[in-house]
């Protein structure tokens, strides 16, 4: 039985289904003539975790101020190491220190910024990965808007800057220079757009169908094939003017719906594959703290970055799916991360 280091995107699809009709790891190893080891290692790395920090000496407190430190963490979220021994009376203690005592009680996190799934979501979202379990996510068009702004995220122009080096000057801004909303999708390892929402349009159902008509049937779905329409399967989130019933019935006058409209979890950003696209870009275009001074500069800019994202990069994305439905069920509907 060959060994290799690696499963192949087909490979992986084939496990996903092995699995989903009853078959074991071993039974799977010798239906692909693989490794046993391989196939388990393709279960254990989306759940494999980070290595425990090695331990190094560090100055001791009492159990009585470690429980004061504990107290204070709990009550302060977010708060500095320092901060903390600072509310409990412990001086002296250096920031190495702190920082290790606090490691065995807490985690250094950024404040989520995702709706938090109650047990309904979880619920739905098992359902939805058991329901797509054998589906072939190579015909799946995944799709979504992003909206880009002249100056990127907050935090996102730091860097180093050498001694005796001045930093640059940043633009400040009163109202925000507003921003420019761009729809795409992805199928397979093709990009779809991206297609720019006209300025000063606030898509509701009506709107956003109009934009779609314009766009994507126009420059790209009408030039498909008979047979690609008819395998392709339509994904979009659950917004108010994708999901309305003006926007479904829409749909399926254009023969997207039932089975070829995807049916979607809610507050399930994480599970979109073209969410990292827009990761892609975004670190693209807002490289080295870069502002722009208008939209269409921006724009162009999206466009830009867009094009030099190549098939092979958006193949991962669309192939990661058979692992995210797996993760998704092994968490029991939980959140899996981008």
């Amino acid at each position: 039985m060959g060994q290799k280091k690696d499963l192949t995107g087909s490979e992986k699809s084939k496990i996903v289904r092995y699995l989903a009709e009853g078959c074991s790891s071993l039974k799977i190893a010798k239906l692909l003539k693989r490794d046993h080891r391989t196939i388990k290692r393709f279960f254990q790395n989306s759940q494999r975790g980070h290595k425990k920090r090695v331990e190094k000496p560090r100055r001791k407190i009492t159990a009585h101020e470690l429980r004061k430190v504990k107290r204070a963490a709990a009550k302060m979220p977010l708060a500095t190491s320092l901060a903390i021994f600072q509310s409990c009376n412990i001086t002296g203690v250096p920031k190495s220190t702190r920082c290790a005592i606090l490691r065995d009680m807490a985690k250094v996190r950024k404040a989520e910024r995702r709706p938090p799934l109650n047990k309904t979501h979880k619920l739905k979202h098992q359902d939805w990965a058991k329901k797509y379990l054998k589906t072939g996510f190579s015909k799946v068009l995944w799709t979504d808007e992003m909206r880009v702004s002249l100056d990127g995220p907050d935090g996102w122009a730091r860097g180093w800057i050498g001694k005796g080096q001045r930093a640059p000057v940043r633009l400040r801004r009163q109202q925000g220079g507003g921003g420019v909303l761009v729809w795409a999708g992805i199928i397979k390892d093709e990009l779809v757009g991206p297609f720019r929402v006209e300025d000063g349009v606030k898509l509701n159902s009506q709107s956003y169908c109009q934009f779609l008509e314009d766009t994507f049937f126009k420059q790209w779905y009408r030039k498909k094939s008979a047979s690609f329409k008819k395998n392709m399967i339509s994904m979009q989130d659950n917004a108010p003017s994708h999901a309305s019933k003006y926007s479904t019935a829409w749909l399926a006058r254009k023969g997207i719906k039932e089975e070829k409209l995807m049916t979607w979890p809610p507050c399930s950003p994480d599970l979109n594959p073209i969410e990292n696209l827009w990761s892609i870009i975004k670190c693209e275009i807002y490289k080295k703290g870069k502002q722009y001074t208008s939209l269409y500069s921006v724009w162009e800019a999206v466009v830009a970055a867009a094009r030099n994202v190549d098939g092979e990069q958006i193949k991962t994305l669309t192939e990661s799916m058979d692992g995210r439905l797996l993760s998704v069920l092994a968490k029991k509907g939980g959140y899996i991360g981008r």
